[in-house]
């Protein structure tokens, strides 16, 4: 399907007109004062490049390994809960735009269709994102569903301990954030720790990542623990309020893990640009979320693809411009500390949006 789109923000402006105003909501809205959601924003903003002149950028390769897997871009699919309720699909049709893109998707616990069809979908390795939802049984029970249908790593989601108080959803009498805020069954989120961490890890028995990291002292714990992906994120900034940017952790994170594991950053990221500012910083990959989100409600599979050659084009562009060639050449010397120039929201990486941003 050829989609006459030139920029995301098309797709973000088709997805609002195909959404309800529950499920947009719930897309693009954050917690509470919605400060966190913001400051994963700014902290990309804060971020300037260094471009080197009069180097050879004929040729410009953006591909990285993930995994033990060539990734197109330093990129993979976030999870996202509920992608159905943005196309009937759902995973499935994300999935299947990864692959077609050539990049990986973090499938969520808690999306439709089930994992053993999203899995069967393509034969690109995929990674199982868990909600604990059940005692230690059914995690079991769950892994080894997981482990059948083939999934190659395990992204066990931390920042959940309490379902946050998403007001735009709630707000908007959105009946599914509604039932997901009142789920009796959070109490094991609420109970996980460092040793449930060790037993499910133990039961898995593969590449283990941890989701949900946000500061130094988590980070050390996660790599004494056999820990080998930290995932920086603070959940888009869904979960707790008041939080820093995803970006303004990743240095202390970066830090306290010492290259013992590899790093998945999330939160924020809504051009090629932030993906190149992430990896100078140390990121191993990004996670997309909400422009995965917008890409599907406005074209389905074809809708992700695009999106990513988008993203794909304006990396190339910032490399390009930054004097680089290839992902092994950035550092941390390609970019600066520098003041932003817009306030940041949800919808402020894109100038054209109505007012800014869409309601």
């Amino acid at each position: 399907m050829n989609l006459d789109i030139v920029t995301n923000e098309e797709l973000i402006q088709l997805a609002r007109k195909r959404l309800n105003q529950g499920a947009w909501d719930y897309l693009v809205g954050g917690s509470e004062s919605e400060t966190t959601l913001r400051r994963n924003r700014l902290a990309f903003d804060r971020v300037a490049f260094r471009p080197r002149v009069l180097v050879d950028v004929s040729h410009i390769d953006p591909s990285t390994t993930f995994l033990g897997q060539k990734l197109r871009i330093p990129a993979i699919l976030a999870p996202i809960g509920s992608l159905q309720r943005f196309d009937p699909e759902g995973a499935a049709a994300v999935t299947r735009a990864a692959t077609e893109f050539g990049i990986m998707h973090c499938v969520s616990t808690s999306t439709a269709p089930e994992l053993e069809v999203t899995a069967a979908a393509t034969d690109t390795p995929k990674i199982f994102q868990l909600y604990v939802f059940g005692d230690m049984k059914w995690v079991e029970d769950l892994l080894g569903r997981v482990k059948k249908a083939g999934y190659v790593a395990l992204a066990l989601t931390v920042d959940v301990a309490r379902y946050s108080r998403r007001e735009r959803p709630l707000l908007s009498r959105d009946q599914y954030s509604v039932q997901r805020r009142a789920l009796a069954d959070r109490r094991y989120l609420a109970e996980l720790t460092w040793d449930s961490l060790d037993q499910i890890k133990q039961m898995w028995g593969g590449t283990f990542m941890l989701k949900g990291v946000q500061t130094a002292e988590d980070a050390a714990l996660a790599v004494q623990h056999g820990v080998d992906v930290v995932w920086a994120s603070n959940h888009g900034g869904r979960q707790i309020d008041h939080g820093v940017g995803s970006m303004d952790t990743l240095p202390e994170i970066v830090q306290a893990v010492e290259g013992r594991a590899r790093i998945v950053l999330d939160g924020g990221v809504q051009r090629g640009s932030d993906i190149l500012k992430a990896v100078a910083l140390g990121a191993d990959v990004v996670a997309l979320g909400r422009l995965q989100g917008w890409a599907l409600a406005a074209a389905g599979q074809a809708g992700v693809v695009r999106m990513l050659e988008i993203v794909e084009d304006e990396l190339v562009s910032a490399m390009g411009l930054a004097g680089l060639t290839s992902i092994d050449q950035v550092t941390p010397k390609a970019v600066r500390p520098a003041e932003p120039v817009t306030p940041p929201h949800e919808m402020s990486s894109w100038v054209n949006m109505p007012v800014g941003r869409i309601l």
